[in-house]
């Protein structure tokens, strides 16, 4: 027990750190997700082709290399980031272009006949997307988004490599020091918590959102 509690302020600190990571990633690529799989469905022949590569980059190419791209790449070509910046930019440019593509099937499933009763009674391209169109759509791809989250809280151990000093690499450093896979245990131990705890969450949610079946 007492080594444990040694361990416990680098984990707590570590586990922060993480946390960090996944709420900013959260909260700035959710919406932009949302923004590009609206631009998606675009009639602009070359905005749609533009983002049909980005996507298929994002998603072709493993978020490991990317963080390695931006953080050691850019600066060959004379732009240097923060490696917090460079992690956060890959983050989001790759979880938006996942959230994209989950928001831009949604938007498919809802039948063509909905945008034109909502024409009918008058209302905007706004506000049938947000008040009818979105409601569903967010609905149905819960389950999806569901996954991607839990997915980007384990992936937020990729920013070790750039020297971040979260979960994974508090962990790593504990067990390298101590010759001990104690530290490594409890890491998967507060990972899954996380986990456990975003699971349970985001049940809830779908749940609230279940009114519309």
């Amino acid at each position: 027990m007492g080594y444990l509690k040694d361990l416990m302020p680098s984990m707590l600190s570590g586990t922060m750190e993480t946390m960090k990571i996944f709420i900013i990633t959260l909260v700035l690529s959710l919406p932009l997700g949302i923004v590009l799989g609206v631009l998606r469905k675009s009639k602009i022949k070359l905005l749609a082709r533009i983002l049909e590569v980005y996507i298929l980059i994002m998603r072709g190419t493993p978020l490991m290399l990317q963080i390695v791209f931006i953080f050691f790449g850019l600066p060959v070509i004379g732009i240097s980031l923060d490696r917090y910046v460079a992690v956060l930019i890959a983050f989001v440019l790759n979880y938006t272009a996942y959230f994209g593509e989950i928001f831009r099937g949604g938007i498919d499933t809802i039948d063509k006949g909905q945008y034109e009763a909502a024409k009918v009674l008058g209302f905007n391209k706004y506000k049938t997307f947000t008040k009818i169109i979105f409601p569903q759509v967010f609905k149905n791809v819960l389950p999806s988004l569901s996954n991607e989250v839990i997915t980007l809280v384990k992936d937020t151990s990729l920013v070790y490599i750039v020297g971040i000093g979260e979960l994974l690499r508090a962990g790593k450093i504990a067990s390298n020091r101590d010759a001990s896979l104690v530290p490594l245990v409890l890491v998967g131990f507060i990972y899954l918590c996380i986990t456990w705890v975003l699971t349970i969450l985001l049940n809830k949610l779908e749940e609230k959102y279940a009114y519309y079946e």
